[in-house]
This record gives structure tokens, C-alpha cells and sequence, in this order.
């Protein structure tokens, strides 16, 4: 079947990845009332591949994302900045270092969003990086075979962030646009890391692995984190969030490069 009508289709596919044996072994914190099963969906507006390839038009206004989760991140119309969804509120983190407050009229192209109910928490027992944070946290995940919200609160020795600014038609690939990103480096800035892990079988829909963004308690800097310090006695929190859903975008156009591609180490380049 043709990729660009599949990408029309515009159906909202609600798939599950893990067993309900495997998810009830996890006893829930408890709340005033169960929480609602469209709860604990992620809730994703196109696919990653999709963006690789240069689909920068805004498919869905913020304010329908934000009927979907108070949780998330993701990008805006144009590739204008970085997305962060935090207490239900909706940030922009542009090309200039700011954040800027989002109106529910502004348009995403690539986003994920879910309600943030904590399930279990793991404490980080010595400074790590980036690269030392995916692979020790890992490890200690019930399962790698699940979909995480992930929220980390302090005062982080390292953040380096990146955002890239409003792209222009015809849209670049995100490999391209990435190359002008500004990229910013902050030392003991306190904050909150707000992002997903998504497993490895998530190539070419997400991120596969840990995807983060950062927005500081001031709300003044952020971005997509490209490299961090976590320092010891961190708490991470993650909310197991066993369900996903996508609606497909309607409108955009590919940039001619050939969608059978493996566009992973594309992807790396970006995230690296």
C-alpha cells in the first residue's frame, strides 16, 4: 500500500503492548478513585519517520493535545522549538533559548502526551551522563518491553539542550534543519526533566529508548536534552503507561527521499 494514503487514513489506532499479568504485578500508588483506563494512554500526534522526513506541517492544535494528557513533549508547526507539557500546561522552547507560553491555537506536527500518575520510582545512586542514565535505568525497568512517562525534579550540575528554529517550504529532513539547532549548555540549573522511554520494537514511530526534554523551574531556559549530569540521590518517576494511540497525519509532503529507508542512524545523528 502507498505510505502517503496510509498517512491519510487519519484514524485514531489504539494498540496494546504489554499483558495485563505483566502490568497488575506493579501495585499502583494509591488514589481517591481508580484511575480511568484512557488514562493510561499515550497519546501520540504522527510518528517520528514522519518528522525525519520533513511532515513539519501542524496537524492538531494544542488545545485538542491537551484533552489527551497533562504530560508530554514534542515539537511545534515548522519545527519551531521544543515542546514541554508540564501540569497541564503547554511550553515553547524556541531557537533563542526562551520559553514561551502556547496558546491552544498553535499547531503540532509531532507530539506525545499522557496523564502523569506515578507508579514506581528509582533513586539514582551515583552522577551519570546521558549515555550512563538509558543504559543503568534500563536495567532496572520491570520491562523493557513497555511504554514509560518519565519525570525527573532537581538541580541538575550539566543540562545541555538544543532547539531548532522555524523551517521554511519545501521542508528540509530533520537530519538538515538539525544542523542549525542552537544548542545551550547550563550549569546547576533546577528544573524538571519531562520525556518517554519507548521500546526498541517503537523504531520508526518514536524515539526508541529514552526521548527528554527540559524545562526549568523558572520557566525561563529548556529544550530537548542532548546530554546531561544527573546527580546522585535523584528520584526518577515513572508512570507504566500500557496503551498507545495515534492519529495519522492528513496533510504534509515528503521530501522525496525513499520511505522503505532504515532512517535510525538519521535519527542518532540528531539525538547525538
Amino acid at each position: 500500500m502507498d505510505l502517503k494514503f496510509f498517512l491519510g487514513i487519519g484514524l485514531a489506532v489504539v494498540l496494546v503492548f504489554c499483558s495485563a499479568a505483566a502490568y497488575t504485578t506493579f501495585t499502583k500508588i494509591p488514589t481517591a478513585s481508580a484511575v480511568p483506563t484512557d488514562r493510561e494512554i499515550l497519546y501520540q500526534v504522527s510518528t517520528i519517520d514522519a518528522l525525519m522526513q520533513g511532515v513539519f506541517d501542524g496537524v492538531q492544535p494544542v488545545g485538542e493535545l491537551r484533552k489527551h494528557g497533562n504530560f508530554g513533549i514534542g515539537t511545534f508547526k515548522d519545527l519551531e522549538g521544543e515542546m514541554i507539557v508540564i501540569d497541564g500546561k503547554v511550553y515553547q522552547v524556541k531557537a533563542d533559548g526562551r520559553v514561551y507560553a502556547v496558546s491552544d491555537t498553535a499547531t503540532t506536527p509531532f507530539a506525545t502526551v499522557t496523564w502523569f500518575e506515578r507508579d514506581i520510582t528509582e533513586t539514582v545512586n551515583r552522577p551519570m551522563n546521558f549515555s550512563v542514565f538509558s543504559q543503568e535505568m534500563n536495567g532496572r525497568l520491570p520491562s523493557q518491553n513497555m511504554i514509560y512517562a518519565v519525570r525527573m525534579k532537581g538541580t541538575f550540575p550539566q543540562m545541555k539542550v538544543r532547539a531548532i528554529p522555524a523551517q521554511q517550504k519545501p521542508y528540509p529532513t530533520l537530519t538538515e534543519a538539525a544542523k542549525n539547532q542552537s544548542v545551550y549548555t547550563y550549569a546547576d540549573t533546577t528544573g524538571t526533566v519531562v520525556g518517554f522511554y519507548t521500546p526498541a520494537f517503537f523504531k520508526g514511530l518514536n524515539v526508541a529508548g529514552y526521548h527528554l526534554h527540559f524545562i526549568s523551574d523558572d520557566r525561563l531556559t529548556g529544550g530537548h536534552i542532548l546530554d546531561f549530569t544527573v546527580p546522585a540521590n535523584t528520584t526518577v518517576e515513572y508512570d507504566i503507561t500500557p496503551a498507545f494511540a495515534m492519529p495519522l497525519p492528513t496533510s504534509g509532503a515528503f521530501t522525496g527521499v525513499d520511505l522503505s529507508q532504515d532512517l535510525s542512524q538519521e535519527l542518532a545523528k540528531v539525538e547525538s
